[in-house]
């Protein structure tokens, strides 16, 4: 276990106001439109998705979309 941290009370130096660079509620709501699909895969790669998935507490669809997302991304100007 870590060390507690002992506070005393002496005078904290000069401070400084951070501007606030949090998102808006509404800009974190957003959600990307989907378009519900079928497709078959292979034993051992929904396997892995749902280990994967079970280990990070999430869920496997959403791990499958957001790595087809980062490849589309990542080819996209390739195949221009």
């Amino acid at each position: 276990m870590k060390k507690k941290i002992n506070y005393k009370n002496e005078p904290m130096g000069k401070i400084r106001v951070v501007k606030d660079f949090l998102p808006n509620p509404e800009q974190l709501a957003f959600k990307e439109q989907k378009i519900k699909t079928t497709i078959s895969l292979s034993r051992t790669s929904l396997d892995f998705f749902k280990h994967e998935a079970d280990h990070y507490h999430t869920s496997y669809q959403k791990m499958i979309r957001n790595l087809l997302d980062s490849y589309a991304l990542q080819h996209m100007g390739k195949s221009l």
